[in-house]
């Protein structure tokens, strides 16, 4: 039977049941790829409440995107409005305004709540 995970022992069982589901060839919808779908909530709910993990840096975030989307700083220059002001904001001079939040959010899918904190 499935139960809320308490404490670190519970959260070590479950990934070890995780681990040996995933290994299975399981079929859509049977007992145990519920029994997964399940325990992979919990795991992250408990994660979540234990292991929280902090929202990175905007500029970072930015940076990141366009390493893995192959965005050059000419393309972001073209989302930001101004190549100066890409300069700017990529080396902290310059905050992003609520326009490049959107725009960034928009073409580069980092979300709003990443982008509006402070650094």
């Amino acid at each position: 039977m499935i139960r809320p995970i308490k404490n670190n022992d519970q959260y070590e069982s479950a990934l070890s049941r995780i681990y040996g589901l995933i290994q299975k060839k399981l079929k859509k919808n049977s007992a145990e790829s519920n029994e997964l779908e399940v325990l992979s909530v919990l795991v992250k709910e408990y994660e979540n409440v234990h292991f929280p993990m902090e929202k990175p840096n905007p500029l970072n975030a930015i940076r990141f995107r366009m390493e893995q989307q192959g965005i050059t700083e000419a393309e972001l220059s073209t989302i930001l409005g101004h190549r100066t002001r890409k300069s700017e904001i990529l080396s902290g001079k310059r905050k992003l305004s609520l326009t490049m939040i959107r725009r960034l959010n928009k073409t580069l899918n980092i979300p709003a709540d990443v982008l509006i904190q402070d650094y």
